[in-house]
Parts: C-alpha cells; sequence; structure tokens
C-alpha cells in the first residue's frame, strides 16, 4: 500500500501535473535550466579528477586536462562554456519571469533569487581555478570589496584569503567551496520545483487560478525535449567552432603576482553589477549597489498591485521592459570598457534607470 502511495505521488507531481495549456516556448527555459545543472555537474566532477589546486600546479593540471587527458579538451570546453550558457538561460528565465509577472509566486520567486545568487558564487570561484592572469587579479579585486565593510573588512578578506594576498590557501578553498556549491543548488532547485508544484506554473495571461489545463506529460515533455535538442545544438556549434568565444585572452597566461593586467574585468555575465560598481564613486556604495543590483529583483513581488489589465496598460509595460533589456545590455557592455569618457558617465546614467525600474511605482503597475 506504501509503494502505491509514493508512485501516486510521483506520477502526480511529476506526469499529470495539472499545467496551463497557454504557456508558450518562453517557459522552457525553467527545464534548460536544469539540463545546465547536470552537463556543469558531470563535466566539473571529470574535470576535478585531474585538477591539483595547488599555485605552483593549478595552471599545468589545466594544459595536462586539455592535451593529454583524452577529450579532456572537450570536457574542459563544455564547462567552460557551459557555464556561460547556464547564465544566458538564467538570464532569460528571470527576464521571462519579470515580464509575465510570475514573481507573484513569492515563495517562487525568493528561492529562485537565492538559486541565483548560489549559482554567481559557484561561477566566481570557478573562474578562480585555472589560476590565470586574469583569474588571480579578478579574485584579487572581487574579494578585496569587501574590504569596504566598516571595522570588519579588512580582516574578513584576510579571513578569506587565508593570508595576507590572494595565495595558496585561497585557491585551496576556493576549489572546495565550488566543488559542494552545486549540490547545495540541486537541493535548491529541488525546493524550488516543490514551491511551484504547490500551486502550478505561471501562464502569459497571468490569471492565478487558470482552470484551464492539461497534464504535463505528454505535451510539455515534447516541448521540453525539442527544447533540449535546439539548445544542445546551438551549444556543440559553440563548443566546436568557436570555444574560446567567451573566454579572455588575458587568462592564457600564468598568474603574475608582479604584473597587473591594463584592465581586469569579470566574465561577460557579471559585467552589468561590475558597471554599476564602477559607476558609484564611493567604494562601499558601490558594493552596495552591486549587491542590491540583483536583491532588488525581490522587491517585484510587492510594487506590482495592479488589479486589472487592459491593452494600453500592456503596451506600456512591454515598451518599458524592452527599455530595461536594453539598459541590461548596454551595461554589460560598459563594463567591458576602459574606465574614462564617456563610458564612466553612460555607465552612471543607465545604472540609475536601471534601479528607477524596480523603484518607481508607476512603471511596475503596468
Amino acid at each position: 500500500m506504501k509503494n502505491s502511495s509514493n508512485k501516486f505521488n510521483l506520477n502526480k507531481f511529476l506526469i499529470k501535473l495539472p499545467t496551463p495549456t497557454n504557456i508558450s516556448y518562453w517557459w522552457n527555459f525553467g527545464s534548460i535550466l536544469g539540463l545546465c545543472l547536470m552537463i556543469q555537474l558531470m563535466s566539473g566532477i571529470f574535470l576535478s579528477m585531474h585538477y591539483s589546486p595547488n599555485i605552483n600546479y593549478a595552471f599545468e593540471s589545466v594544459i595536462h586536462i586539455t592535451r593529454n587527458v583524452n577529450y579532456g579538451w572537450l570536457m574542459r570546453s563544455i564547462h567552460a562554456n557551459g557555464a556561460s550558457l547556464f547564465f544566458m538561460m538564467m538570464f532569460i528565465h528571470t527576464g521571462r519571469g519579470m515580464y509575465y509577472g510570475s514573481y507573484m509566486k513569492k515563495k517562487v520567486w525568493f528561492s529562485g533569487t537565492l538559486i541565483m545568487l548560489i549559482l554567481m558564487a559557484t561561477a566566481f570561484m570557478g573562474y578562480v581555478l585555472p589560476w590565470g592572469q586574469m583569474s588571480f587579479w579578478g579574485a584579487t579585486v572581487i574579494t578585496n570589496l569587501m574590504s569596504a565593510i566598516p571595522y570588519l573588512g579588512m580582516s574578513l578578506v584576510n579571513w578569506i584569503w587565508g593570508g595576507f594576498s590572494v595565495e595558496n590557501p585561497t585557491l585551496n578553498r576556493f576549489f572546495s567551496i565550488h566543488f559542494i556549491l552545486p549540490f547545495i543548488l540541486t537541493l535548491m532547485i529541488l525546493i524550488h520545483l516543490l514551491f511551484l508544484h504547490e500551486k502550478g506554473s505561471s501562464n502569459p495571461l497571468g490569471l492565478k487560478n487558470s482552470i484551464d489545463k492539461i497534464s504535463f506529460h505528454p505535451y510539455f515533455t515534447t516541448k521540453d525535449i525539442l527544447g533540449f535538442l535546439i539548445v544542445l545544438m546551438m551549444f556543440s556549434m559553440i563548443l566546436f567552432y568557436s570555444p574560446f568565444m567567451f573566454n579572455d585572452p588575458e587568462n592564457f597566461t600564468p598568474a603574475n603576482f608582479m604584473n597587473t593586467p591594463p584592465h581586469i574585468q569579470p566574465e561577460w555575465y557579471f559585467l552589468f553589477a561590475y558597471a554599476i560598481l564602477r559607476s558609484i564613486p564611493n567604494k562601499l556604495g558601490g558594493v552596495i549597489a552591486l549587491v542590491m543590483s540583483i536583491l532588488i529583483i525581490l522587491t517585484l513581488p510587492f510594487t506590482n498591485n495592479l488589479k486589472f489589465k487592459s491593452s494600453s496598460m500592456y503596451t506600456i509595460k512591454k515598451t518599458i521592459f524592452l527599455m530595461f533589456i536594453s539598459i541590461f545590455i548596454l551595461l554589460t557592455w560598459i563594463g567591458a570598457k576602459p574606465v574614462e569618457e564617456p563610458y564612466i558617465f553612460m555607465g552612471q546614467m543607465l545604472t540609475i534607470f536601471y534601479f528607477l525600474y524596480f523603484t518607481v511605482p508607476l512603471i511596475n503597475k503596468y
């Protein structure tokens, strides 16, 4: 009797989950993110078998994986480009939630935001592991930001470093945390899905209690499989035709404590937040703006109080959201530019517009 009950629950939550009939392919990106996590977990476990978390051997161990290990070049390329794919899909998934009002499911939205923060921490620590020039100096700059915290700042930075600079203890602990966090991420995703299955998916019309629903399988599993195939085909094209498209050329040089790169920048998926950080002249203010550039999406469920939707409001909302996407892309572009005019002024203006989208109530009411 107990086994049949478990079977029923599995059937209910994975196969016969009531799903709105009108959800489009924009809802595919949640399942695609699950695929990205599996790709990263499998390729990461393989790479960890050959990686050496020591500042004297880390860079050489990455070269060894690429040149000497059977299909090591493929696994490294999958893992490095898989991070970019992960963030690309996550930004689209979050953008879809913002556009269609999925944030009204508060528990799903809050757990998703926590997943995003864990993913960012995982990606940052993973970027340090190859121990190239940009890995080392990127780690030095980003961890140094914590020194802006009053009273505790420098002590906290030294504690994270395990010394007085980014050294061997830093690389060791970053490797350990980078290995552990994906499993915490998996647990958080399961909780995220549990919250989602409490009341079901949102839908393009924004109806809270839509009765027009069908079972998840086979209708939406086939849509998900098609999405998987399209994404894997595009991902394969990047892997085999342009595997270093998202890599910084500086990171192909071993880390050198005595030689600072002319322009230090993080990976492309952090550039929008990096541009916001640079646009604030005050260090503590910049760090607060950096953190708030992510956490501010938590305010969306509370600033959207609209009870009635019309076609004119939909048009205004669509226009404003497209402007927000343009601001996000421009901030990403400016984050990769040198700290000089006109990029400083442009970054400051775009930062103001970025936060206005979330803080002006009239915008979010449409």
